[in-house]
């Protein structure tokens, strides 16, 4: 999403726009560069797209707009992003299908997930909200363990068994240089800490997956028996 984007919608200068602090860095480069101030709302714990109840608590009335972000594939919650904002008289800066890929491959991924789903044991698998189509252009799950150092090292890991992982999101926009401000926000701060990317490309081959399963679900195993 561009400053381009933001002009087009009506945003100017000493605007507010609510946006996601998990994964929002981008937009709210986009509402600084025409001299608006990005608000940074918190997500929901299972899509990881902005929760319509947070971005509501984070209207102002110098607020004139929310821009959402669809993460990982999940669409956020347009319907009550856009039912808020018509209670507020608010604009919706719709960003768009997201980053789409070509209809096999997607069905490929969404193949790949659902055994991951079916499989994985020790991390929190994705969820897919009722009616959306998950497009999983990102495989990102949770582990267990409620800090930094878990998720860490359980990737490091991963890695030295030759799965390709990393963090999708390494620190919500309000907790780096750049944006930082004075608010908690404690679902996009546990999903920095707990969220990892799991190779999920369609090219993928079954035996590939198993091996990641197998790699996951031994570490997961030692992981959750460590933290408790």
């Amino acid at each position: 999403m561009s400053a381009t984007e933001m002009k087009a919608a009506g945003i100017r200068s000493g605007d507010e726009v609510v946006v996601p602090a998990f994964g929002g860095a981008e937009v709210a480069g986009a509402v600084r560069a025409v001299g608006a101030r990005p608000v940074f709302a918190d997500i929901d714990p299972l899509s990881f797209c902005l929760s319509p109840s947070a971005a509501e608590a984070a209207v102002t009335d110098r607020t004139v707009a929310i821009a959402p972000v669809h993460l990982f594939g999940h669409p956020a919650d347009m319907v009550c992003l856009r039912e808020l904002a018509q209670r507020h008289g608010l604009h919706v800066v719709d960003p768009g299908p997201g980053s789409t890929v070509a209809s096999i491959d997607g069905a490929r991924r969404r193949q790949s997930a659902g055994y991951l789903e079916r499989r994985l044991r020790g991390v929190v698998t994705p969820a897919v909200a009722l009616g959306v189509q998950h497009e999983f252009t990102e495989y990102v799950v949770r582990v267990p363990g409620n800090g930094r150092p878990d998720r860490d090292a359980f990737k490091h890991a991963l890695r030295a068994r030759g799965v390709g992982c990393y963090v999708p999101v390494k620190n919500p926009a309000h907790r780096t240089a750049e944006f930082r401000t004075d608010v908690w926000l404690p679902e996009s701060e546990r999903a920095a800490d707990e969220t990892l990317a799991l190779p999920v490309e369609a090219s993928m081959t079954k035996r590939e997956l198993h091996r990641m399963v197998s790699a996951c679900n031994g570490l997961g195993g030692l992981l959750m028996d460590a933290a408790c």
